[in-house]
């Protein structure tokens, strides 16, 4: 498949990262090395989105600080980006409502025709229509190609959303979203198509079993829709789990397992053992976090002292 064939693709985390760890770095690079592989898939970007204060799980620190680790722990990287549209609004978001506004965002900074899994879309996504190509959108001094590559798509649309969500005088010190990246020339109509996926380890999936957990409505658009990459964690079989609820076996096509080293060192790698390694003064901990991280959580006496 040609690199226009294939589906790009935008990961989605959810979740505490309370504090993000390696793991969950790791599961973002997991994720993309398995979709590269199928042959079918181009991911140009990654979102971690930190979940709203009023979340209410026992130990969770403040957004503010979540923000920040999460920024630090991914400053390394050129593709995953932090977005803070969770933790800005007024109260706690579904991981439906979540995945529904970053599609609704990426309509309009990027003027793409988002597909679902089940009805893909044939229509131009990305750019300029060929009969208006003498006109410039985008400028810079570099002779670069106009072909939209995955680098150029995504720095269009971190260039858009470093003016949409970096916005409130709180977080304005933050810089969530690579400014500076090379957009090129104009970019041409393609035909390609854009998907956000979900991106989860098998302990989330495994929470969809749990009567009364998720709604199911919700769960018919995120699983039906959208669409789940999942990572196994702990030794846990994502098949098995699958079995257990009818709306995942419903849309099993739609579920992309992971499939790598079962014993990935950092598939047992949690928050829960971080913090907990962070109470007991456990030398581990440096196998959990990143030094950026442990640092400003040293520095800030974050879960020290804290429960849960």
């Amino acid at each position: 498949m040609t690199e226009t064939t294939k589906t790009h693709v935008i990961l989605l985390a959810c979740g505490s990262f309370n504090p993000i760890t390696k793991g969950h770095i790791q599961m973002f690079e997991r994720a993309r090395d398995y979709l590269h592989k199928t042959g079918r898939f181009i991911v140009i970007g990654g979102i971690v989105s930190p979940v709203h204060d009023s979340y209410g799980k026992t130990g969770l620190v403040s957004s503010w600080h979540r923000l920040t680790m999460c920024q630090l722990a991914v400053q390394s990287s050129d593709w995953i980006r932090v977005d803070p549209w969770e933790c800005y609004q007024d109260t706690w978001q579904t991981t439906c409502s979540v995945l529904e506004h970053h599609r609704d965002l990426m309509k309009r900074v990027t003027g793409c025709i988002l597909s679902n899994v089940n009805t893909p879309s044939i229509t131009p996504v990305i750019g300029q229509p060929q009969n208006e190509s003498s006109q410039t959108i985008y400028q810079n001094n570099n002779n670069v190609s106009n072909k939209p590559t995955a680098a150029k798509i995504l720095g269009k649309v971190g260039e858009s959303l470093s003016r949409i969500c970096c916005v409130r005088p709180p977080m304005e010190r933050f810089t969530f979203v690579d400014e500076n990246a090379n957009l090129g020339t104009v970019m041409r109509y393609e035909e390609i198509e854009l998907r956000i996926l979900l991106l989860c380890g098998s302990d989330l999936l495994e929470s969809f079993c749990i009567p009364g957990l998720w709604n199911e409505a919700d769960m018919e658009v995120i699983v039906g829709e959208f669409g789940i990459v999942v990572v196994p964690r702990d030794g846990a079989d994502p098949d098995r789990i699958m079995n257990h609820s009818s709306i995942l076996r419903k849309y099993k096509n739609n579920i992309l397992v992971v499939k790598d080293d079962s014993n990935h060192p950092m598939s047992v790698v949690s928050s829960t053992k971080s913090r907990l390694a962070l109470q007991h003064g456990d030398g581990h901990v440096v196998d959990y976090l990143c030094q950026p991280v442990i640092d400003y959580i040293l520095k800030s006496q974050l879960y020290i002292n804290a429960s849960g």
